[in-house]
């Protein structure tokens, strides 16, 4: 059996706190989309506690569709290239585009994803969310549309955030305390 590394997790964001921020977010996108039908695409594996969570407080008609993406392989900083593992993606022409991601950092991995929607597709709208925005260690000139939360520079664990492919299932955000 495989031993995990022990780290010191200190909560920034409790479960009460997402929760409601997510639910805020969501309310806030609803009235962006109206009525009008939206795909979500969540960027795997991080994203999808967020992008799961983001959709159950959509009141708009919603189809979500996942991509496996990662920028950071096993350590805490963005190896400063992206891995587009999947993409397959249906026909996203004329339509509604939301990407939920769980954190803009490098911002690499958005921008990579980003810029291969506009060159593949001429979707109706395309907007790109995220639980987190990190500030910080951003590379690349992007922002999310919309986001919950800004975070100072601090390596982030849990609600999908993993260190080492640990900690994503904490119910909560937390950082790493040297």
């Amino acid at each position: 059996m495989e031993s995990t590394e022990t780290i010191n997790v200190k909560t920034l964001f409790s479960e009460e706190e997402l929760q409601k921020g997510i639910k805020d977010l969501g309310t806030k996108l609803s009235k962006f989309y109206k009525d009008e039908e939206v795909y979500v695409i969540c960027v795997m594996r991080g994203g999808v506690f967020f992008a799961v969570e983001l959709a159950k407080h959509l009141t708009v008609p919603v189809k979500m569709e996942f991509v496996k993406l990662s920028s950071y392989g096993s350590g805490t900083t963005s190896s400063g290239k992206v891995n587009a593992d999947n993409v397959s993606l249906p026909d996203l022409n004329g339509k509604n585009v939301l990407v939920a991601d769980d954190i803009v950092d490098s911002g690499l991995t958005a921008k990579y994803f980003l810029d291969f929607l506009k060159e593949n597709y001429q979707t109706k709208t395309l907007k790109f969310c995220s639980l987190l925005n990190k500030k910080a260690r951003r590379q690349v000139d992007i922002n999310p549309d919309f986001y919950v939360f800004d975070v100072d520079d601090k390596f982030i664990v849990g609600y999908g955030l993993d260190y080492k492919e640990h900690y994503r299932n904490l119910p909560y955000i937390g950082y790493v305390e040297n």
